[in-house]
């Protein structure tokens, strides 16, 4: 199964609040009220974004946290790099394999493609879509055009 960490999922969450305000100063006690997530979880996933590189800390009494490019720029994809690492759903998915196997599996390739495609959907989803009220419907992924194959049978909607 694959699955987001808690705090990956926490993160959206955080930068999905600051998105409503991308410009404005957030301070860590704001974004944990407007959110209801601790306050020690929210300063422990803005430290983390910080050196990610996805949102940027002020320090001092007029302190706080804004995001570090616009809400369209940054994509699911960053985000989940930024707590979790880059997406690698099998061990030769992952750019430093250590797979004992690798030199006669016949399935890492096909294994390898699959990720790249994840890779490029999650890339194409921004904070700004994230962000979006519940109604909204995110555009339909073509997976199985990004794995090279135009069966119409085979496309995620």
């Amino acid at each position: 199964m694959l699955r987001l960490s808690k705090l990956t999922d926490y993160a959206t969450v955080v930068l999905a609040h600051m998105a409503r305000a991308p410009s404005a100063l957030h301070t860590a006690a704001e974004v944990a009220a407007g959110t209801h997530l601790s306050a020690t979880t929210v300063s422990k996933l803005l430290k983390a974004m910080t050196r990610a590189g996805l949102v940027k800390s002020f320090r001092g009494v007029q302190g706080g946290y804004v995001l570090a490019r616009p809400p369209e720029r940054i994509s699911a994809a960053d985000i989940i790099a930024a707590l979790d690492g880059p997406v690698a759903i099998t061990e030769c998915s992952s750019g430093h394999s250590l797979c004992e196997f690798e030199g006669v599996c016949r399935t890492g390739h096909a294994w390898q493609r699959i990720n790249r495609a994840i890779h490029r959907a999650l890339g194409e989803i921004s904070l700004a879509d994230l962000s979006r009220p519940a109604g909204f419907r995110a555009p339909a992924m073509n997976l199985a055009a990004s794995l090279g194959r135009d069966d119409a049978a085979d496309t995620l909607k």
